[in-house]
């Protein structure tokens, strides 16, 4: 694609047909300037079918803030559009609503709150409020469930990661398999979710991280091909790298070839001062190799050097090897903990896919419309009460319990403050049997999370670097009891409304249905 294709490609126009026909629409109405709110959700947690997630991890607001303050309608996109015709070949575009976009379109007139990158969130939480002239918030839609949904797949499916692998080096390996140049995104959010470092060389050079990475099995193929031996091949890298030697030991045999190989170069680099890193195990049974090896490089004096996992790695993969590890090492003569402990995990294709859960249900709903300096709620009718989003314009609290630990999310009208109440009734988002009430004598805290990230398209947060993204991630967990970490059949964490918000919306839901009617 050339560059300027790309700009059309990846600009403004980035978005779905019927947003822009829509937003003619409005224009043609005369109500494309009047201001909206849009909440953006996700519905359910990703369900990868034998395990699932009990929370998310909220990621790629940057990205798209930085690329809402970039775009506009340019003179191309606005000639493609003016080259659209109808069904009856009369142009499908007016010259008026193409007049309109070439002057006011763009994102400067949308401001946005949202619960910052990093932070764990939970299903029909608004996670991002859009509210700005209704046309250009209409054309928004696409790109932000774009750019939103996909990295908090990623985020949330690292953050498993991280957490099973009990804190162990975590590297991102998914660029060759990754979909095109989204790859770049799916690396930054597992960096967020809690890969310590990824192979993607560019996207780490951008992050500030160094990139990390092994060999190939083509360069021990190489070597064989012309006649030398694997042995050659890891001494010719380790000669070049001496200080980050990692040697993929499977190219032949692990146990029989690579892992003796790779011990004999070891040693020829100890003794010229130099620390080897590890092998890395790419096929096989990685728990039992995983063994092995360490037993063989235990009995070399390489106690310390890691021992890199990779293939098909997920949460489930790599918790059911260590649970492996965890039975089988003490036949062997090993401390099970002290070698879980110097493994690292190279994870691609389950990772940069989000295997078993590749799409987020993350949904962007018009819920108020503001008619003469007030706002309305605008509601839609679901065949369901589940899918029914809650409208109006609101305010999002995270109550911590007596012990410190997240217990809900509450969902609040705009000028409800529960910091002022003595008494909390959180109501099931759709079910209002489904009740609990909290007095305030048993909350420790409780937090706002929606925080404002743009006014009329000025941006007046900052957004940290990686590092604090993670930390915020840490103690987000670590606030969430153990039964919504699990990692199969996790607990389900609460969302409730106030009795008055949902008051509110089951009104709502009768007038709409009785205009309907």
């Amino acid at each position: 694609m050339k560059k300027e294709q790309q700009a059309t490609a990846e600009g403004i126009l980035f978005t779905d047909q019927y947003q822009l026909t829509m937003a003619q629409l409005y224009f043609h109405l005369g109500i494309h300037e009047m201001p909206a709110q849009f909440d953006h959700f996700f519905r359910n947690y990703p369900d990868y079918g034998s395990h699932q997630a009990g929370y998310c991890v909220n990621a790629g607001l940057e990205w798209l803030v930085d690329w809402m303050q970039e775009v506009h309608f340019r003179e191309e996109d606005i000639a493609y559009l003016r080259s659209q015709r109808s069904r009856s070949g009369k142009p499908l575009f007016s010259q008026a609503f193409l007049d309109w976009l070439r002057r006011e379109g763009d994102f400067s007139g949308i401001s946005l709150d949202a619960i910052p990158e990093g932070r764990v969130v939970h299903p029909n939480v608004p996670l991002t409020v859009v509210r700005g002239p209704l046309a250009m918030a209409q054309i928004l839609e696409t790109p932000l469930l774009n750019q939103l949904n996909y990295q908090i797949l990623i985020a949330t499916k690292a953050a498993r990661i991280r957490a099973v692998g009990r804190g162990q080096l975590f590297l991102e390996f998914g660029l060759r398999r990754g979909h095109d140049r989204g790859a770049n995104a799916g690396a930054r959010a597992a960096l967020i979710g809690g890969a310590d470092f990824t192979s993607n060389v560019g996207i780490s050079h951008v992050l500030g991280f160094p990139p990390k990475g092994t060999h190939a099995h083509s360069m021990v193929q190489a070597f064989l091909a012309m006649g030398m031996s694997e042995l050659d091949a890891f001494r010719a890298f380790a000669d070049l790298y001496p200080d980050d030697c990692i040697l993929l030991v499977d190219t032949i045999d692990s146990l029989e070839s690579g892992i003796p190989n790779a011990i004999k170069v070891f040693e020829e680099l100890r003794r010229k001062g130099h620390r080897p890193v590890g092998i890395r195990l790419d096929s096989g049974d990685l728990a039992y190799l995983a063994i092995q090896a360490a037993k063989m490089l235990n009995d070399a004096g390489f106690e310390d050097v890691l021992i890199v996992l990779s293939n098909e790695l997920d949460e489930l993969t790599i918790w059911q090897i260590i649970e492996q590890i965890s039975q089988e090492a003490p036949r062997y003569g090993l401390d099970a903990d002290r070698l879980i402990g110097r493994l690292a995990y190279g994870v691609g294709t389950r990772l940069i896919t989000s295997a078993g859960a590749p799409a987020l249900g993350g949904v962007y709903k018009l819920v108020a419309i503001q008619k003469e300096g007030q706002w309305i709620p605008a509601l839609k009718v679901s065949e369901t009460m589940a899918k029914t989003p809650t409208p109006g314009n609101k305010n999002v609290w995270r109550i911590y319990d007596a012990r410190g630990k997240a217990t809900a999310d509450l969902l609040t009208l705009e000028e409800e403050d529960p910091t002022q109440w003595d008494r909390i009734v959180l109501v099931h988002p759709w079910d209002q049997t489904k009740r609990r009430a909290l007095m305030r004598k048993e909350i420790s805290e409780l937090e706002p999370l929606l925080t404002p990230v743009l006014e009329e398209g000025r941006l007046v947060t900052e957004f940290p670097p990686i590092p604090e993204l993670r930390k915020r991630r840490e103690a987000d967990e670590a606030r969430l009891d153990a039964g919504v970490r699990r990692l199969v059949n996790p607990h389900i964490y609460h969302v409730s409304l106030t009795k008055k918000l949902f008051a509110m919306k089951k009104e709502l839901i009768r007038a709409v249905t009785m205009v309907g009617q």
